[in-house]
């Protein structure tokens, strides 16, 4: 079982990815990803203590904790503690080199060097004292190509071709840019974090002694626990006392008000506004609606992207690559060109060398997605993982499941049509019997409209309940075998009946081999459908179809009054994968097909596509379980939504690195051409670091390509 880590200490993206690299080759080791954004390892180990040893032989100042050992306050006690330290080292560092540049040429009249020099390297040596053991630490264990190590050899490289100016003001840039880069990430941390900050912090328990305040993880099940207005609901329940209008807004991104009264069940994460309520707990909080969002989100960052794999295996040999051409931009240049001098080439590759930290990229790329995925929980949104966020930005073709998708699902029995010398109320009583143990909506509302003419069956004559996936419900009823399903089983069983396609959908029913007559179903369609197809198209999905298990005549009118391209009707569950996989096969360009189900019905096929979407899961275990993308409405407008979210996000990780590369190569360029100092490469590295970070965090003020 895979569990989320902390590691604290961990403040470099690079050793991140050296720390996943190490670990997940280690035995017995299954899964291993550094979620550097959000500061997680997620580890599936049967041996935790060798990959604690794994981590301290590559960085001993990194623990290993579980998350909820955490303790937010002293933490972010030593964060503020180590930013005053660092900007104090800083500040000094400054001042100093200040002081030699100032009265450098005053020192040197007044024959004052070695002073002058002592007060440069005071200043190097202050800036760069957690650098130099960093890099001997890092270069004990046989790693050479560390930043801090590159920054070591840069700068003493510097010192030693008699460019000790030069040398201090890198590092100290290179220290000041370390710390700004850190202040970037956490800023862009806690934005994230703020959109999912929608976590109860305490419960009001009824008890003897009046209401008790206290966590919501020490609630236990059936307790009573009392939610005034303004406070959010911390746990799953139903409402024993009181009416009010609660906001859903931080479960479904929409912020329209929830009217609720005595009976209603409430989730935990909604937000109580105008009445108290009384509220009996039915899940511990573990299990409450918001917990599950908040953990989908969180582990969301462990499915990585293919992005994300490939500049995690892009950094192992950039670094490399270009400290070896550094070496020979050092080395071949004067040993081959005549009148070239060592001085002057050592100073390139130097250039060259402060360039070789892949940082901008390590860090950015992982803190894109996850701002992704932040964004899209807002809009209700539930996105599984970085890879999932990657397909729906490819997503071409889109397949819908009819029922409780594009249509309501809100079914009744609207006529009653009994044929072959049975009359309208057998009809329904035997159809009603035959569906009391099922679950499908149509089932729901023959029982509803039973008891609506005032049915009472007897339950204990059902002797048999079957479902038979896909065609309907057989059961065995004071002796008699009754079906109920569609046209489809009754040519399954070879029924006689005369009429096979209906206006709408039919439930047919079979008494003992004799076909008694049909009940007609209705469904309306969302009253948002439409509008949901004509945006996918507008943002070019090239097509749309439509699956269903009911008749054709229900599909064809659907699909008409919405504009879908393709319907597919009658299909059994086992259709549906097969059709989804010729899709599959006949999309070319690298398009992805979406399919668009209730997340329990449609498991096989949610699970075959390249991103299956569950709709409406508001509170459904089983759609969360099955989906990649979990919709917590039931608006198909969710889906544009996502798949322009998805598209935002990729477009930003994308612009970080081609912007990266393309500095990185100029330099790299301009440096072996000798027109960049490298003051300018540091501070290029640097700047284009801060710059992607910054820009990773911009999918969190907008959705979609505006």
């Amino acid at each position: 079982m895979t569990t989320a880590y902390q590691p604290k200490g961990l403040d470099c993206a690079a050793c991140g990815a050296k720390i996943e690299n190490a670990v997940k080759n280690l035995p017995g080791v299954s899964h291993a990803v550094v979620d550097f954004a959000n500061q997680r390892l997620h580890l599936d180990t049967v041996d935790l203590e060798r990959v604690r040893s794994e981590i301290k032989h590559i960085d001993p100042g990194i623990e290993l904790s579980p998350p909820h050992e955490a303790d937010d306050t002293a933490r972010s006690r030593n964060v503020t503690f180590r930013k005053r330290r660092e900007m104090g080292i800083i500040i000094a560092s400054l001042l100093l080199f200040g002081m030699h540049a100032a009265f450098e040429q005053w020192f040197h009249e007044k024959g004052l060097v070695v002073l002058d020099y002592g007060i440069a390297l005071a200043a190097y040596f202050l800036a760069g004292i957690n650098i130099y053991i960093s890099a001997f630490k890092t270069f004990r264990r046989g790693d050479f190509f560390d930043e801090n190590v590159l920054m070591v050899v840069a700068t003493a490289g510097a010192i030693a071709i008699h460019s000790l100016s030069e040398a201090v003001g890198v590092m100290i840039f290179f220290k000041t840019g370390e710390f700004l880069q850190n202040l970037a990430v956490g800023r862009s941390r806690r934005s994230i974090r703020a959109l999912l900050a929608s976590k109860p912090d305490h419960a009001n328990v009824e008890s003897i002694e009046g209401l008790r305040r206290v966590p919501p993880e020490r609630v236990r099940v059936g307790e009573t626990i009392v939610i005034k207005p303004g406070e959010k609901v911390p746990l799953d329940g139903q409402v024993l006392a009181g009416q009010s209008s609660l906001n859903a807004s931080a479960l479904t991104g929409e912020s329209v008000p929830l009217s609720v009264r005595t009976g209603d069940r409430l989730m935990a994460g909604m937000i109580n506004q105008t009445g108290a309520l009384k509220l009996k707990v039915t899940k511990p909080f573990n299990e409450s609606s918001i917990a599950k969002v908040l953990e989908l989100v969180e582990n969301a960052s462990a499915r990585k992207a293919a992005t994300e794999k490939f500049i995690t295996t892009f950094a192992r040999w950039y670094t490399p690559a270009v400290v070896a051409i550094a070496a020979g931009i050092a080395f071949l240049p004067p040993l081959i060109l005549t009148g070239a001098d060592f001085t002057t080439w050592i100073y390139r590759a130097l250039v060259v060398l402060v360039i070789s930290c892949p940082c901008a990229l390590v860090i950015s790329i992982p803190l894109g997605y996850f701002g992704g995925v932040g964004r899209a929980s807002r809009e209700g949104i539930l996105v599984k993982g970085s890879n999932f966020l990657d397909a729906l930005a490819k997503v071409k073709t889109v397949v819908f499941d009819k029922t409780g998708t594009l249509t309501r699902g809100d079914f009744s029995v609207q006529k009653m049509v009994p044929l072959n010398g049975f009359g309208e109320r057998q009809l329904l009583e035997f159809a009603m019997l035959a569906e009391m143990h099922a679950s499908h909506p149509i089932a729901k509302a023959i029982v509803a409209k039973g008891r609506e003419v005032g049915l009472q069956p007897d339950n204990a004559s059902v002797a048999e309940h079957e479902d038979l996936p896909g065609r309907g419900v057989r059961a065995l009823v004071a002796g008699q075998e009754i079906l109920v399903g569609s046209d489809g089983l009754l040519h399954h069983r070879q029924i006689v009946h005369d009429i096979c396609e209906l206006e709408g959908t039919a439930a047919h029913v079979v008494i003992d081999g004799h076909y008694a007559g049909h009940l007609l179903i209705g469904d309306s369609v969302r009253a948002d459908a439409g509008q949901a197809i004509a945006q996918l198209r507008n943002i070019g999905v090239t097509r749309i179809e439509l699956f269903t298990g009911d008749n054709r005549c229900a599909a064809e009118s659907v699909a008409k009054s919405l504009g879908v391209d393709v319907f597919h009707a009658e299909l059994l569950p086992e259709d549906k994968v097969r059709l989804l996989e010729e899709i599959q096969s006949n999309t070319h360009h690298g398009g992805k097909v979406a399919f668009v189900g209730d997340g329990i019905n449609d498991a096989p096929v949610i699970a075959r596509a390249d991103v299956g979407v569950a709709m409406g899961a508001l509170g459904t275990d089983a759609a969360i379980e099955t989906a990649d993308v979990v919709l917590m409405t039931d608006s198909p407008l969710k889906i544009v939504d996502a798949v322009q979210i998805a598209r935002r996000t990729r477009t930003i990780v994308w612009q970080n690195i081609v912007m990266a590369l393309s500095i990185k190569i100029v330099f790299v360029v301009l440096g072996t051409m000798g027109m960049a100092s490298m003051w300018e490469a540091v501070f290029a590295d640097m700047g284009v670091a801060l710059a992607a970070i910054v820009n990773s965090t911009r999918v969190l003020r907008s959705k979609g390509n505006n």
